[in-house]
């Protein structure tokens, strides 16, 4: 099984960025989308962003169009979620995944990473 490692989630104030990132093992990311998933206390699991294998081709939740950027470096075998223009309601467990399939089902994601907790205070 694939190994992902995220890290950068943190406190800020609503209105404040952060970038996650998260680190995958080749076999988990070459060839792969990537995406980011997350999940508040009491809520079902959200898509975020997913990227394409080449980095060229995204896709974003709703609620979070226009202030989160999804990338990848398929030199270092990482993807990022530059996250700008926090709100509360971004609160949540921020997990990250790998598929062989694009998309925003989270049952087509075979590899997920541990997660990491992003508090919004308002």
């Amino acid at each position: 099984q694939g190994q992902l490692v995220e890290s950068g989630g943190g406190l800020v104030q609503a209105g404040g960025s952060l970038r996650l990132s998260c680190a995958a093992s080749t076999g988990t990311f070459r060839g792969h989308a990537m995406a980011w998933f997350r999940q508040a206390p009491g809520k079902e699991r959200e898509f975020v962003a997913v990227v394409g294998v080449s980095g060229v081709t995204t896709d974003y939740g709703d609620a979070v169009k226009g202030r989160f950027t999804i990338s990848r470096d398929n030199a270092k075998n990482t993807v990022y979620l530059q996250m700008n223009r926090l709100k509360p309601e971004d609160t949540a467990v921020y997990y990250c995944a790998s598929a062989w399939r694009y998309g925003r089902d989270a049952y087509n994601y075979n590899a997920w990473g541990q997660g990491t907790q992003v508090t919004v205070s308002s």
